[in-house]
């Protein structure tokens, strides 16, 4: 403002001076392009000085005009990854507008208060469970174990790992040793009261027990047991009565191979060379005897 003020003392001072017709010549002509220059200036610096103020009051009253998430078409925000969902920043760059922005550190400037989402929330899972029992109880199966999610993945953050793992195994429960025997077997005709011819009178008679019997279904069984007329009745899917007695009983008071409930043993014809197989034993019965053409243990 001092410069102006003086310029202006300046222009009036001089354009006060009178200069006689003699006086004038190059002189007055050259004080005349000054004072025009001079004016031109302080013209030039006046309409800056009111541009940058004008400019600074609508700057501050008017809304700016922003670009990014809310210069999309409908919709403004994209769950997940999308690269389609993208628009211009300020700076004429590109930014996103998905859920997936936050881990790469892209998203537009209004991200947050268009889209209204929060930040990205990782997945957290809970310790692991103990190992389950062996699938198989005798021989090769698999075990696993689980895990529960203690919080889920929100806005793009880290999946969940996996909840479930699974191995191999081999049981060996208790019945394995008994699934692994072979059952002996004869038909019923050797059971009818049998007496041992070879007894001597003062020999002592064993004991007598109580017999039981066991009801297996057949699951294989080989092509010479249709040699005998008695093995030929082993089909398969056939239900076959066997009878445990006394003399066959071991110090277990039970039959050996007479088969595990729910799981495969194995079987052998003991008169009929070449005669095996196998069953599954579906149920059992105390102080009981056979039917005819059933089958006992040896």
């Amino acid at each position: 403002m001092t410069s102006d003020f003086i310029t202006l003392i300046s222009f009036e001072s001089i354009s006060k001076v009178k200069h006689t017709p003699a006086e004038c010549g190059c002189e007055c002509g050259a004080r005349k392009v000054s004072v025009m220059g001079a004016h031109r200036w302080r013209s030039a610096r006046l309409r800056f000085v009111v541009c940058g103020y004008l400019a600074f009051f609508f700057g501050e009253l008017l809304p700016r005009a922003e670009a990014g998430c809310r210069e999309r078409e409908s919709p403004n925000c994209c769950t997940g990854r999308n690269n389609e969902c993208f628009e211009y920043s300020k700076r004429k760059t590109v930014c996103y507008c998905d859920t997936y922005c936050q881990k790469t550190g892209d998203c537009c400037e209004d991200y947050q208060r268009v889209c209204q989402i929060s930040a990205a929330i990782d997945c957290v899972v809970g310790s692991w469970g103990p190992w389950s029992s062996c699938t198989a109880p005798c021989g090769v199966g698999s075990t696993e174990r689980s895990r529960l999610v203690s919080v889920p993945p929100r806005n793009g953050g880290t999946p969940c790992p996996d909840l479930k793992q699974r191995r191999g195994c081999f049981g060996n429960n208790a019945i394995c040793s008994t699934a692994k025997e072979v059952a002996k077997i004869l038909p019923d005709s050797f059971k009818r009261n049998f007496k041992d011819p070879w007894r001597r009178p003062h020999m002592l008679m064993k004991e007598e027990k109580a017999s039981y019997c066991v009801y297996l279904r057949v699951k294989q069984a080989s092509v010479a047991c249709k040699l005998k007329l008695w093995s030929a009745q082993l089909v398969r899917e056939r239900l076959m009565c066997a009878e445990c007695q006394s003399d066959a009983m071991s110090k277990s008071n039970r039959c050996g191979g007479d088969g595990l409930e729910s799981t495969r043993t194995f079987w052998a014809a003991a008169s009929v060379p070449g005669c095996h197989g196998s069953w599954v034993r579906e149920s059992s019965s105390e102080g009981c005897r056979c039917p005819p053409y059933s089958v006992l243990f040896v």
